[in-house]
């Protein structure tokens, strides 16, 4: 339900906020006042067509902005929305803006976070819908019309079962669709497979094995810096050159002498200790260096069968997956897919079985879902006429359209036919009317417009009220083409509307805006030589006063009548 709007300088309205409450919310006014102006502000904020025309002199920018308490059966398509684009913000509560720059450029924000016009619009069409002088209608898209048959029909139960063999059946579909193709392209797939398993497997690979062949490479590759390198430190470790002895001779010789030493003052035996322990890791050190050099291999061959190795190895790492492991994992995968190449004939026939019984049930549970639409339908049309009548459109009809169309690969008929389906059935639903004698039936989206659709409107509304899952209404002067005697009945009708949805009207009938449950007056005045518009909540004797006015001049006349058009409105009402 819209709970505030916040409107900043738009067209003659230079600030306007206002608080609503649920149920029947009546504006009135003067012709010119800016009654359609505030709705043509929601349109904007809901995402309709403007230009930087409707900015209010002087001012740099327009800017709407609304809150919405999410309430009721109302909340869920909006927490859907709200959830899947990570805009959550409260469970109860949304606020949607939007700002239109006088250079063009419009701001859409949700929750204080900027979004794109379109999900405005999406957004925007869950919370409101406008019947006016613009196209921002849920009825008028055909598209709903078969969600609005089936939730006025509460088929909610035979729907969802439907639909659980529905995805049923698109999985079966899929995967017969993804092994027909496999077993068309089954000889080169085949093929391709097996040469694939085969290079991997006679590679005989191993993992970790890459990096022992380099360290094994380098090794080879740089014998003989190695032996060089080698050799010069075993030379200065342990066997000296005529310039300078070998340091473990001169480590001997520090060794002995701190044996000495601590003979003489033991207080220095860690000292002699030390040069021991060096003296024996000088001459481990050299013993692991003689192995090191006998080990030092001069194989040129044995460095090409290295190098080829790890070409072999990078080359089936780069084909199959980057690693060792993932071309060894690929090989495995292969061969899975080559048995199920081997089996796809019995794969496919199983999968066509399946789909078959799957398709009989699906038929029979569409052909029920169809009759019980048709069932309802009727029912439908009937309360619709009802309302109209009413409203005074008497010899006004309503029908349900119901269209199938034949598909090769659809439901299975009972007289042999084959039907194309979705995920709501097979029925192909339109809303048709012909509001006078003697014009026909025709589509919903094509009835004339003003006071015949004004009062179709309402009566699909009314009697789709608890299907209809948008929980704000806006009636743009719904009165139009409507005398006083019916503008009651429209008055009756709107207020029970309003007891399941909140409804905002623009009104010239007092016998309509007697039913509301908030009156607002909206007038203009010029301060300062501008024209602004301003919005006042009406109750009591101000209320009685602006019905007077509506009749009339304000006499002892009006002011009675419009007395009894309230009491007439409260009996009514209880």
């Amino acid at each position: 339900m819209l709970r505030e709007l916040n409107i900043l300088n738009f067209a003659i309205i230079d600030q306007l906020e206002l608080t609503f409450e649920n149920g029947l919310l009546v504006f009135t006014g003067e012709t010119g006042a800016g009654k359609s102006i505030i709705m043509d502000a929601v349109e904007m904020l809901l995402g309709g067509k403007v230009d930087a025309t409707i900015i209010r002199a002087e001012a740099d920018l327009t800017r709407v902005e609304a809150t919405f308490n999410l309430e009721g059966i109302h909340r869920l398509a909006s927490h859907e929305l709200l959830k899947r684009e990570d805009l959550l913000d409260d469970e109860n509560f949304v606020t949607i803006s939007r700002e239109v720059r006088r250079e063009g450029r419009s701001v859409a924000r949700i929750n204080g976070r900027t979004v794109s016009q379109s999900l405005l619009r999406e957004l925007g069409s869950l919370l409101v819908d406008i019947h006016g002088q613009s196209e921002h209608l849920s009825l008028l898209d055909t598209r709903s019309h078969l969600g609005l048959l089936d939730r006025f029909a509460k088929l909610d139960s035979t729907l969802a079962a439907y639909r659980l063999n529905h995805q049923k059946i698109g999985v079966i579909r899929r995967e017969l669709k993804e092994v027909q193709i496999a077993q068309r392209d089954a000889g080169q797939r085949t093929e391709l497979l097996t040469y694939q398993a085969e290079e991997i497997e006679a590679a005989r690979l191993h993992p970790g094995e890459e990096d022992e062949l380099r360290n094994e490479r380098d090794r080879l590759a740089n014998a003989e810096s190695l032996t060089s390198l080698a050799q010069q430190s075993l030379t200065l470790l342990d066997e000296g050159t005529p310039e300078a002895p070998a340091a473990t001779d001169l480590i001997g010789q520090v060794s002995q002498a701190l044996i000495n030493l601590s003979r003489i003052d033991s207080s220095q035996q860690y000292l002699s200790d030390q040069a021991a322990g060096l003296e024996e890791n000088l001459s481990d050190m050299a013993h692991s260096l003689r192995n090191y050099l006998d080990g030092i291999e001069f194989n040129p061959k044995r460095l090409e069968t290295a190098e080829e190795r790890l070409n072999l190895i990078q080359n089936l790492k780069r084909k199959y997956g980057g690693s060792i492991e993932a071309a060894l994992a690929y090989a495995i995968e292969a061969h899975q897919e080559l048995d199920g190449i081997s089996h796809a004939s019995e794969r496919i026939a199983s999968l066509q079985n399946t789909e078959s019984e799957l398709l009989k049930e699906l038929a029979g549970q569409a052909l029920e879902l169809s009759n019980l639409r048709k069932k309802f339908a009727d029912d439908l049309s009937k309360r619709i006429e009802t309302e109209l009548e009413d409203l005074r459109m008497t010899s006004a009809l309503f029908k349900v359209d119901f269209q199938t169309h034949p598909d090769i690969h659809g439901l299975p008929m009972p007289d042999g036919s084959h039907l194309a389906f979705d995920s709501n059935g097979m029925d192909q639903v339109e809303f048709l009317v012909a509001p006078n004698p003697g014009e026909g039936l025709k589509p919903l989206v094509k009835v004339a417009s003003g006071g015949e659709t004004s009062r179709l409107m309402l009566a699909l509304k009314n009697v789709l009220a608890s299907a209809d899952q948008v929980p704000t209404l806006i009636f743009d002067e719904i009165d139009q083409g409507i005398g006083g005697r019916v503008g009651t009945v429209v008055g009756q009708k709107l207020w029970q509307l309003a007891r399941q949805h909140q409804v905002l009207v623009i009104t010239h009938l007092p016998q309509l805006a007697a039913f509301s449950d908030q009156h607002w007056q909206v007038y203009k005045l010029l301060e300062n030589e501008r024209t602004m518009t301003r919005v006042t909540l009406l109750e009591g004797e101000s209320r009685t006063l602006e019905l007077a006015s509506m009749l009339g001049e304000v006499t002892e006349g009006t002011l009675r009548s419009a007395h009894d058009i309230l009491q007439l409105a409260q009996t009514v009402r209880k």
